[in-house]
């Protein structure tokens, strides 16, 4: 949806997961959108040198979350929120679920 805007569709993958989900590492992020680790690894990398997006270590793995400072992320998360209501069904979906794991059996809704 943002694409032209953004320049690659796993740039805008990246910053959707990071809205919904608050934070995550390129890893978790490549395999949640089906895509490849080096892409994601570049678009938090941009992020994070353009000031856009923070870091920190959780053991070994490097945490990137957004940068509550950043200048036009109030008007970012608007636009995210906005493109998130023109996505395909499934994609649809799959960000507003919210679960990184599977309900308990039993657990009641």
């Amino acid at each position: 949806m943002l694409e032209a805007l953004l320049g690659t569709k796993n740039r805008e993958l990246t910053l959707q997961y990071l809205l919904v989900f608050k934070e995550g590492y390129a890893r978790e992020i490549a395999k949640y959108f089906d895509v490849s680790l080096p892409s994601i690894q570049n678009q938090l990398k941009h992020f994070e040198e353009n000031g856009l997006a923070l870091s920190k270590m959780s053991g070994r793995t490097k945490v990137y979350f957004f940068n509550p400072r950043y200048v036009f992320l109030p008007e970012l998360t608007t636009l995210l929120d906005k493109a998130r209501l023109y996505y395909k069904p499934e994609l649809k979906e799959k960000l507003d679920m919210q679960r990184k794991r599977p309900r308990r059996v039993g657990k009641p809704l």
